[in-house]
């Protein structure tokens, strides 16, 4: 089934799910609208200095249309007349009982709020109040990591926490204070090694090097196969279902000019690739690469290098690293660029426990084949 058909499927039975769409009172003074008027989103991704990529309004399209979910983000408004939006996505089950709706859906990043003032303990806990009232089977948020403390300080018992770790580069000094200060000196000589070694890049926000990247993509799926003790096939699979190249490309064509792929080249031959996402922040997506070419040539630090000061160039106050998990592999390839790990958490409700069996049957088939969690 194509994006397209799975979009069309879903939005004939999301429509009705939130017929209501009067403005409610919350808790402390708090109003909350079921809609967000033109113009105010883009508004808050200009005016909030930590609002993220995977919360701004393309992002949320490209979501809905790659998943098939409906866009049901919401407007927060405080007593002293500051707004918020929630970026929110529903998959729409048969009945509204068993839908559910993220902040963000699995593999689409992170979501939580976004606003013309810093949110407070007192909002985050009126939106777990509101969130908790829609009558959906489950909710969950996974907000930004640098906004850990006030939403653990807001939350409710009804919300279970999944701990989570990240790692964020701070470039509100400049590149050439990050180059010299936060890069260590291994990084350096690594960059200037594939400098010397002849390595080039080219990065493109049209989409033309999605095929390069997906073409990588699959090579790095062998080799995290070997490295978790994995069937191929099985790697392949769970890859391809979780980004497949239509998804990739209908992130490309609603980011525009905000997702960048990069590429890097050795002797012509495509070495490494990585996605980074620009709006308000950056976001360092995801990367790919050829093993038996990269070696120890510096490709991949050149390649992160040449993104961080483009970031750090265009006015991003934060590069987001991503997820780290408990690897220290990935955290020490992060940490050598400077970024420091943050820890926060993931938030979620549920009538039922539906996760928990979902993860106790993950965790079966794993132990099953002797899975390797890298982290």
């Amino acid at each position: 089934m194509t994006l397209s058909t799975t979009a069309e499927r879903y939005s004939s039975v999301q429509r009705d799910v939130f017929a209501d769409r009067r403005e409610t009172s919350l808790p402390g003074g708090f109003r909350v609208s079921p809609d967000v008027r033109p113009g105010l989103w883009q508004d808050l991704m200009r005016a909030d200095p930590e609002a993220l990529p995977y919360q701004s309004p393309q992002w949320i399209e490209a979501a809905c249309a790659a998943t098939g979910s409906a866009n049901v983000s919401r407007t927060y408004t405080s007593p002293d007349g500051k707004e918020h939006v929630l970026p929110l996505l529903l998959k729409r089950r048969f009945l509204k009982a068993f839908s559910s709706a993220s902040s963000m859906p699995s593999a689409w990043g992170m979501g939580g709020l976004i606003g013309n003032a810093p949110a407070t303990t007192e909002l985050v806990r009126a939106v777990f109040d509101d969130l908790r009232q829609l009558g959906l089977q489950s909710i969950s948020i996974r907000p930004n990591p640098r906004q850990a403390e006030i939403w653990a300080e807001a939350r409710p018992a009804s919300f279970a926490a999944k701990c989570r770790r990240a790692h964020v580069l701070d470039l509100r000094q400049g590149f050439e204070h990050v180059w010299l200060h936060e890069f260590d000196g291994r990084t350096r000589n690594h960059v200037r090694k594939a400098e010397r070694r002849g390595v080039t890049t080219e990065f493109d926000t049209s989409g033309k090097l999605l095929p390069i990247f997906y073409a990588l993509f699959d090579k790095s799926l062998e080799r995290w196969a070997e490295a978790q003790n994995e069937p191929v096939w099985l790697a392949r699979w769970r890859g391809h279902r979780r980004d497949p190249l239509e998804k990739l490309q209908t992130i490309a064509r609603h980011m525009g000019k905000m997702c960048r792929i990069g590429v890097a080249y050795l002797e012509g031959e495509p070495a490494a690739a990585m996605m980074v996402l620009e709006a308000g922040n950056a976001n360092y997506s995801r990367a790919v690469m050829d093993q038996a070419l990269v070696r120890n040539l510096g490709i991949n630090e050149l390649l992160q290098s040449q993104a961080i000061q483009h970031a750090a160039e265009t006015g991003c106050n934060f590069y987001h690293m991503g997820e780290s998990g408990n690897s220290e592999t990935l955290s020490r390839f992060k940490e050598k660029f400077g970024a420091k790990p943050v820890k926060y958490a993931e938030y979620r409700f549920e009538r039922l426990p539906v996760s928990r069996i979902d993860q106790m049957a993950r965790t079966a088939v794993k132990r099953l084949i002797g899975f390797r969690d890298l982290g």
